[in-house]
């Protein structure tokens, strides 16, 4: 089984860069979103991908033609009915995850494999709700897909292996380089090590032992690494963060009030507002 046209549901942030990546090494790819206003924005997130695919490849042709051949649309059915992948890039609330899986589930051929990109939802709680739970896994993309360029696939007890080897193929096929998972953990690999350490830097920021500015700067020459933990909130959203420090304990909590008040409420979302804990240009 060989995947290549593929749908992608939600086109955010991330949702945005599955689609040029996966047009940029040469598959059809197709966004749908609930509206024409988020679809608008989408166009506006895939124009500024064809500046950063073609720095960092060295290849402009190739990444305007990438962008030329991305569709988007409001028309689920005329998303889905060829597709081989549907890429589930929704917001990340089981509610609005089941109703999308629902109607996902009475049009797509029935051929197709549905994939999660949920960093925080298990695909087990997902997967009632597809009505082909054989075909039905997770893979999981790290913001930044064309650099960092990891594809964590994660089946479910019900998953079949051809539907699992399929999605690892389409990830090695669109330039990433497949982790399988090998059994079911809350925030696969990467989240299960990132989101720890990023835990970490906000309870020093709460609890006032040093400023973001510091922590950051701490981490950095006392590591080696290109960015601090508060540099990587503004990269993956700081509405991201606060959802998942929102249930976390009591300090996470505060660092979630603190992300609410003071950034979230002013339309500060990080490095794609242009203001975060820092200033973008």
């Amino acid at each position: 089984m060989q995947l290549t046209n593929t749908t992608v549901l939600g086109t955010g942030v991330l949702g945005s860069q599955i689609l040029f990546q996966t047009a940029y090494h040469g598959l059809p790819a197709i966004g749908f979103d609930i509206s024409d206003e988020a679809l608008h924005a989408a166009s506006g997130r895939l124009d500024a991908l064809v500046a950063e695919y073609a720095s960092f490849f060295g290849d402009p042709a190739k990444a305007q033609a990438a962008r030329e051949s991305i569709q988007l649309t409001t028309d689920l059915a005329q998303a889905v009915k060829g597709a081989d992948l549907v890429i589930e890039a929704v917001p990340e609330n089981l509610e609005i995850k089941e109703q999308t899986y629902q109607k996902l589930a009475a049009l797509a051929p029935q051929h197709t494999i549905f994939a999660t990109n949920s960093s925080t939802l298990l695909p087990s709680d997902i997967a009632p709700f597809t009505g082909r739970p054989e075909k039905f896994l997770a893979l999981h993309y790290a913001n930044n897909i064309w650099k960092n360029n990891t594809g964590e696939v994660m089946g479910t007890a019900s998953t079949s292996a051809e539907a699992y080897e399929a999605v690892v193929d389409f990830a090695e096929r669109t330039g990433l380089v497949p982790i399988r998972v090998l059994k079911e953990q809350p925030g696969y690999v990467l989240n299960s090590l990132l989101v720890p350490f990023l835990e970490s830097a906000s309870h020093l920021l709460v609890n006032e032992v040093a400023d973001a500015a510091t922590i950051d700067t701490t981490w950095k020459l006392g590591t080696g690494a290109p960015y601090g933990p508060f540099e990587i909130y503004d990269i993956v959203g700081l509405n991201t963060a606060y959802h998942i420090s929102s249930h976390g304990d009591e300090t996470s909590k505060k660092f979630a009030e603190l992300l609410k008040n003071e950034y979230i409420d002013h339309g500060k979302l990080g490095v794609a507002t242009g203001e975060g804990f820092y200033k973008y240009n």
